[in-house]
């Protein structure tokens, strides 16, 4: 009779990262959340190719078209195809998000290292002037600076990541804060590692976690943000696509058209829950209590 050995499952080369992977897969709205997200980039990418009309392109016999065979989504109040303007769209509603959100890393990270590594006075000052600016709501925050900066999708952009950046100061200073009470962070300086090498090298990589899935979550609220700027006449300015702005001219045919709300509407729905859920299974993966599943 021959005997069966148990041979361990876990590989030599199972990395931390492949466990977190696992763990990504087995959230299946998180994955699902992620084949939207990809959608909706190939679609604003090969927009130039795969929208059937040109998106400004008016015409005078083809305005307010219910949905056909010619035009999937109909067409809006000025003859245009609400289809090649959603994807056109896309483009500047995806790249508020993803650009904003990476400016306001840029801006608050940097902040809360400081603060938090650094302490004393340092740490008043910007802890203060952060709790000020989080004490506006975000929305409320983002539309005073847009208009303070003017109606253009630039700003808005800019404006979003200012209002964003608070939130990253706040999260990379108490990690910072909780780091640099760490042995190895103790070490490092006590081997003569300057302030910004302990930063970049020792502290930056051990919260790129957290910092990785707070981004993907203020993506979907900088999405909205767009939105609502565009729609205010903030953000993308007519003719171009914007959700935002279609919704804004959309308001006035709800009885008539109102395929001209419902398209850019769900597709600010689809995207916004695509983020949340893809950030939730993101969180979950890389959650250091979960490293022995």
């Amino acid at each position: 009779m021959s005997v069966t050995t148990a041979i361990p499952t876990a590989a030599k080369g199972d990395s931390p990262a492949r466990r977190a992977l696992r763990r990504f897969l087995r959230h299946r709205l998180a994955v699902l959340g992620l084949i939207v997200i990809t959608i909706f980039v190939a679609g604003a990418v090969l927009a130039p190719w795969i929208a059937p009309y040109d998106p400004v392109a008016t015409s005078w016999s083809r305005i307010r078209k219910p949905p056909s065979e010619l035009h999937w989504f109909g067409t809006d109040e000025n003859g245009r195809d609400v289809l090649s303007r959603v994807l056109w769209g896309a483009r500047a509603s995806l790249m508020a998000g993803a650009l904003s959100v990476t400016a306001a890393l840029l801006i608050g990270v940097p902040f809360g290292l400081l603060a938090g590594l650094t302490g004393g006075w340092v740490d008043t000052i910007i802890s203060r002037f952060t709790d000020a600016m989080l004490s506006v709501p975000f929305l409320i925050l983002a539309i005073a600076l847009a208009a303070f900066l003017g109606p253009a999708l630039e700003n808005a952009m800019l404006a979003i990541a200012i209002s964003a950046s608070p939130i990253f100061v706040r999260l990379a200073r108490g990690m910072a804060m909780e780091a640099k009470a760490t042995e190895w962070v103790e070490a490092a300086r006590s081997l003569g590692n300057p302030p910004w090498r302990i930063a970049l090298v020792h502290v930056l990589p051990n919260i790129v976690p957290p910092l990785l899935v707070q981004a993907t979550l203020a993506i979907a609220e900088a999405i909205i943000a767009e939105a609502s700027l565009s729609f205010l006449g903030l953000g993308q300015q007519p003719p171009n696509p914007s959700w935002g702005s279609m919704l804004n001219a959309a308001q006035r045919f709800l009885t008539q058209a109102p395929w001209m709300a419902i398209y850019p509407g769900l597709a600010i729905f689809l995207v916004v829950l695509a983020f949340n859920l893809f950030g939730d299974g993101l969180r979950d993966a890389l959650d250091p209590r979960a490293r022995g599943r």
